[in-house]
């Protein structure tokens, strides 16, 4: 790799990480679009680090909030919201961690096709418009139940198929449920980091396993501009959240798999 494609690629998992347009298919797509050799298992690793500094910069408070609550009720105390929703988040987390634990890595190998990224982008943007139009956002945290997280984190272990997009489709769900769109992207944000953290501990795992050089300065690159990208990406996605909805991003997943098609059918 050169500095001009880790930083486009860095860029392009920085913004797309928590939008509803599925980063894994950007990044998959884009070396194959552009004739360039794929960024290795190392640079997945860097820029996953990134996204996920930035969420955990961004919900700091939040997270300082709830790991101190949970390490008072550990103690005796009685529970708050903030303990009750850490409990949610690692509860949630379960799912697509038993799914990624037993899926074959010849499936996941099949799966990063960009047909099947074509399908899955407009097989879900579909669902998307579907929740977006018909929910009810009646429904705010309080209502969160261990069940209902478990749900959540069902539909976000769909997010192992390439074009799903893990942000899209908990934040479907959030939809589908009847939950208010600023809680169903706040929650999915947060059901993000234990499931960032976990991906990139293994891929990190089998990166200290393998023979390949590593050139630092690349996966520093990498960590800085996909951490910058995405702090900006997740506060100006829930500025705009309420104000537009989720309309645009549905077009935009209908327009990427029909370009994909077009390329490549």
């Amino acid at each position: 790799m050169d500095y001009n494609q880790a930083v486009i690629l860095a860029l392009l998992q920085g913004l797309t990480e928590f939008l509803p347009i599925s980063s894994s298919a950007h990044l998959i797509l884009v070396p194959v679009i552009l004739g360039w050799q794929d960024q290795g298992l190392a640079f997945d690793v860097a820029v996953h680090v990134g996204t996920l500094a930035a969420v955990v910069l961004y919900y700091r408070l939040e997270l300082v909030a709830m790991i101190r609550d949970c390490l008072k009720v550990l103690k005796g105390a009685s529970i708050t919201a903030e303990a009750r929703l850490a409990w949610y988040v690692l509860i949630g987390t379960i799912p697509v961690g038993l799914f990624g634990l037993f899926m074959p890595h010849s499936t996941e190998l099949m799966l990063r096709s960009p047909l099947v990224i074509a399908a899955t982008t407009i097989g879900f943007a579909i669902l998307l418009w579907f929740a977006e139009k018909n929910a009810k956002q009646s429904k705010s945290g309080e209502n969160l139940s261990w069940k209902l997280a478990v749900l959540i984190g069902a539909f976000q272990a769909l997010a192992l198929i390439p074009g799903t997009s893990r942000s899209g489709i908990t934040i479907t769900a959030g939809l589908l449920l009847g939950f208010k769109r600023e809680f169903s992207a706040r929650f999915s944000f947060l059901l993000s980091i234990p499931v960032i953290f976990l991906a990139g501990t293994l891929k990190g795992v089998e990166l200290l396993q393998s023979t390949s050089d590593v050139d630092w300065r690349i996966l520093i690159v990498g960590v800085l501009v996909s951490a910058m990208t995405a702090y900006l990406a997740i506060g100006l996605f829930l500025k705009l959240l309420e104000r537009i909805g989720m309309l645009p991003f549905v077009v935009y997943r209908f327009l990427l798999g029909a370009v994909l098609i077009w390329v490549f059918v």
